[in-house]
């Protein structure tokens, strides 16, 4: 499975705060796991809220920009948001069957990623790791 978290180390300016905004934020605040726009619209929507599907898809990008939420990209490409309590850098483990995932630390990886941009000579250096596998519910339902 292929991934990739969108995080950068510069802010975007903050966008104007619209009762679009505030619901999508809400609604991501009460999620504990991954959710691609188009789940998150149809919560939005069950809840009465009045958002269209492309003010949901700006609102998050806008939030992902911000670094106000992580953003995974699944197995078949589709972006996946998520609330994350951790404010810095930081990888997720996440579970391939129901999508909970888990925020790791990773300073292996960390010394790795620097060590091989010095190796080649390469400033700047950023990356992206996230771990599949199944969770310990999952392992178990599968017997």
């Amino acid at each position: 499975m292929s991934s990739e978290t969108s995080r950068t180390s510069k802010r975007a300016p903050e966008q104007r705060v619209t009762r679009q905004r505030l619901a999508v934020g809400r609604a991501l605040d009460e999620l504990n796991d991954f959710v691609s726009t188009q789940e998150l619209f149809r919560l939005l929507r069950e809840r009465g809220e009045r958002i269209s599907l492309a003010t949901a898809y700006r609102v998050l990008q806008s939030m992902a920009d911000e670094n106000l939420v992580d953003v995974l990209r699944g197995g078949d490409g589709e972006a996946l948001y998520r609330r994350c309590a951790v404010e810095h850098h930081h990888h997720h483990l996440v579970c391939r069957e129901c999508g909970k995932a888990v925020e790791v630390e990773a300073p292996a990886v960390e010394s790795w990623a620097a060590a091989l941009g010095a190796k080649y000579g390469f400033t700047e250096v950023a990356h992206t790791v996230e771990v599949f596998g199944l969770c310990p519910e999952c392992s178990a339902r599968k017997g």
